[in-house]
């Protein structure tokens, strides 16, 4: 008899899961407009391209924790074990607030400089209409490294260490395997050495990523200044130049561990974009990040299964 019960409860959840189904398939067939609206999802696998950000956000509810390193000089021969003992690294997490909001903190070991950044997804590319993902990025970073003498006598103010910088993120997802996306940039330099260059650096960034396949996939990000190009580097006085970064995305599960070959040693947007001192021809570095989301605040759907008594 309790053989017999089971049976018919499963029977009944099964034909009640596919009456649902039908449903929802069939009110699709009802609209044929449906399938046209629906979110082109997952343009890049995750939400920065190498050190650029991409235009995917966390879920709400989920905490990204992120280590990224970079190596020195490859060129720096054995003795340097070909730039591993000459690494820098960046902590960070980020958190979704909701779908289309995302934000984050993190701690750069180079000139000890800590930064925030907020996220928000304007639009969404659509199967059929809108052809885009825009997304706006701002972020403030501060150094804390000791205070420099500064060579006019000025006194060293707090805000001599801020840097600023907005993004407008606009990516298209072309087909499964490639997307591509533009980043119209503003660094604000609150301070620079000369007063010849100006504070502001505004640039240009590409990217984009092949998919070879379900797991794997070739990335590649440039930023090309397009004024104050002859910026040195705050500090030292070094030429600067425009990064160029090459890598692979590579998916383990939870996990997402991007490996790349790069110009730029830095891990901030304030150095990467208008700060980098080496060049592909002899200064390239070898890193990785590495990404692990967890989630804190389940989806309410889950939580209605989880609290749902049978």
């Amino acid at each position: 008899m309790k053989k017999i019960l089971v049976l018919t409860a499963a029977l009944a959840t099964f034909q009640a899961t596919t009456f649902a189904q039908v449903d929802s398939l069939m009110s699709m067939l009802d609209d044929p407009n449906a399938a046209k609206h629906e979110t082109v999802d997952y343009t890049f696998k995750a939400t920065r391209i190498i050190n650029g950000m991409s235009v995917e956000n966390l879920g709400a509810g989920n905490l990204d924790f992120r280590v990224c390193h970079r190596f020195g000089q490859v060129n720096q021969g054995f003795e340097n074990f070909f730039g591993i003992d000459n690494a820098t690294t960046k902590l960070s997490l980020d958190y979704g607030i909701t779908k289309n909001i995302m934000v984050g903190i993190g701690h750069a070991v180079m000139n000890k400089e800590n930064d925030g950044f907020v996220k928000i997804k304007i639009l969404s590319q659509k199967q059929e209409g809108m052809p885009i993902t825009l997304s706006y990025a701002g972020v403030a970073s501060v150094m804390t490294t000791d205070a420099p003498t500064l060579p006019s006598g000025d006194t060293w103010k707090f805000s001599n260490r801020l840097t600023f910088t907005n993004q407008l993120l606009i990516a298209r997802k072309f087909n499964s395997n490639l997307s591509l996306q533009l980043m119209p940039t503003l660094v604000h330099y609150n301070l620079v050495d000369s007063s010849s260059s100006s504070n502001n650096v505004v640039a240009l960034g590409m990217g984009g990523r092949y998919k070879f396949t379900k797991r794997v996939a070739i990335t590649a990000e440039y930023y090309l200044r397009l004024t104050n190009t002859d910026l040195p580097q705050i500090g030292s006085g070094a030429k600067t130049h425009n990064s160029l970064s090459i890598g692979f995305d590579i998916e383990t599960g939870g996990h997402v561990f991007q490996v790349m070959i790069t110009n730029a040693n830095s891990l901030t947007e304030r150095n990467f974009i208008g700060q980098t001192t080496d060049k592909w021809t002899d200064g390239l570095h070898l890193g990785f990040n590495i990404s692990r989301v967890f989630a804190i605040v389940k989806p309410k759907e889950l939580k209605k299964d989880a609290d749902t008594k049978w």
